[in-house]
């Protein structure tokens, strides 16, 4: 089962370095892994809306409204990374992003968002590998002092973040367009 430790020590055998038992550690590599990996997870899930790190909550207004525009405002959760989608599905809402807040006009307000999981058990084996190849990418220079052995996990990285998106992405039923003039004309007989 992955860990955020198990992750930092496998990209660090990646760059055929000694691995760790733990953040906390009094080597160099550990203080390493323990700087980088928090902002590695939460760019990782930032990137794209994961399967396993999507919520869905109803926001209270806060006591304070905007001054104009927007009657009401929504402080964001603490674990928020990205919105995916404001409103119900097929009612999208008009809002705005203001700092830590949303801002509408509806008294209760439907939010889907991507939040910092660091509950790495439930991550995909996908994602795991792209997380461990982004951090053997971060590191790389400072463990080997080598450009060319960096550039080469970037790459490596890109390639399974792009094979990670599309195996997360199949996992949801395809989307389907509503019919529309569009595409009606598409199969009209004249």
């Amino acid at each position: 089962m992955a860990t955020d430790v198990s992750i930092s020590s496998n990209a660090l055998q990646m760059l055929g370095a000694k691995p760790i038992n733990g953040f906390d550690e009094r080597t160099e590599h550990a203080r390493l892994c323990a700087n980088l990996w928090s902002s590695v997870r939460d760019d990782l899930l930032r990137a794209h809306p994961w399967n396993c790190a999507i919520k869905r909550v109803i926001l209270a207004p806060l006591v304070d409204a905007p001054p104009f525009d927007f009657a009401y405002q929504f402080e964001l959760p603490g674990d928020w990374l990205r919105t995916v989608q404001v409103g119900r599905k097929g009612c999208p809402l008009e809002y705005r992003s203001e700092g830590t807040a949303l801002l509408a006009c509806v008294t209760a307000l439907p939010l889907v968002y991507v939040f910092r999981n660091d509950v790495v058990q439930s991550w995909s084996t996908n994602l795991v590998e792209v997380a461990e190849l982004q951090m053997a990418a971060k590191m790389a220079y400072a463990v080997t002092k080598s450009t060319s052995v960096r550039d080469s996990y970037r790459d490596e990285f890109a390639r399974a973040f792009k094979v990670a998106k599309a195996v997360d992405g199949q996992d949801d039923p395809p989307e389907e367009f509503a019919e529309g003039s569009l595409l009606e004309s598409r199969f009209t007989t004249r």
